[in-house]
């Protein structure tokens, strides 16, 4: 009987160890991240809004404040939530839950220009997201790359802020991958003007042919000097390279990925599934 109750004991601080083990196991894929995050800061639709940068960023997945927002999803991607929660950073209308590029990791200085080049590249999938009461899916900003004006163009122009135009917006629409860019308001304006958010304005964008819907696709965008290219699931592709682009070469600018929810409706809300991200210059 001794023997017997021995052997239970053994099977079962057997047990309690494999339990364990496979719960340690699952609290690291749950709290780590798929992709390197040490060079991204993470704004929230809370607070004025909140903003999280490295080293904080990399406990997202146990902070409170933050995983409501962003979280690890058991398919092994990190899912963006956002809805309008009356919470939107400057000169903006609409509600996000995104990245924002950190050359140096926990500050929003130094950036770079396209004469510096860059590439983001990342796989990624949209989740739940609510219909307008057209019965179309809300248009979600998915990647961006923001332009910013340095301290001594700020001062020049007299603004109280470094905000600059996105030379490039991709959104998610109603399944498919829709690209819009900057073009200039009037092709004669001088250096001074080129530098102010009014002398620029949307072109009339390019929707790739291809619709992702609901599945797991890859973009990449490829930056040079004069030249800006963004790619579809490594094979279709739309290339920018006019006169604005080349123009453009005079701001800094930085990348921005996650979900950017582009409506107010009451009760609407998104979620973007990223499965990797990489950037480099």
């Amino acid at each position: 009987m001794i023997l017997k109750q021995n052997r239970i004991a053994k099977i079962t601080v057997g047990a309690l160890l494999l339990t364990s083990f496979c719960y340690a196991q699952e609290t690291v894929e749950k709290t780590a991240a798929p992709f390197d995050l040490s060079h991204w800061k993470v704004t929230i639709p809370e607070g004025k809004p909140t903003s999280v940068g490295f080293p904080e960023i990399m406990d997202y997945a146990t902070n409170p404040e933050i995983n409501k927002y962003m979280y690890n999803d058991p398919d092994g991607s990190i899912v963006f939530y956002a809805y309008p929660s009356g919470v939107t950073t400057t000169n903006t209308h609409y509600s996000r839950t995104e990245l924002r590029e950190q050359i140096v990791s926990g500050k929003d200085k130094p950036n770079w220009t396209f004469s510096d080049g860059g590439n983001l590249k990342g796989t990624l999938a949209m989740g739940d997201v609510s219909k307008d009461l057209k019965g179309k899916y809300h248009k979600v900003i998915i990647m961006q790359i923001h332009g910013r004006l340095t301290d001594s163009q700020k001062d020049l122009i007299e603004e109280d802020d470094n905000n600059a135009p996105p030379i490039l917006k991709i959104y998610w629409d109603n399944g498919k991958i829709r690209v819009k860019t900057k073009i200039m308001k009037d092709s004669d304006a001088s250096d001074l003007e080129v530098l102010n958010t009014k002398a620029w304005k949307d072109d009339k964008g390019y929707k790739f042919k291809e619709k992702v819907g609901f599945n797991k696709f890859t973009l990449e965008v490829k930056v040079q000097k004069g030249r800006l290219e963004v790619i579809l699931n490594n094979k279709e592709t739309v290339v920018y390279r006019s006169w604005d682009i080349k123009r453009w070469g005079v701001f800094e600018n930085y990348f921005k990925a996650g979900n950017y929810l582009q409506t107010n409706d009451y009760g609407a809300f998104a979620k973007v599934k990223y499965y990797s991200l990489k950037v480099s210059h």
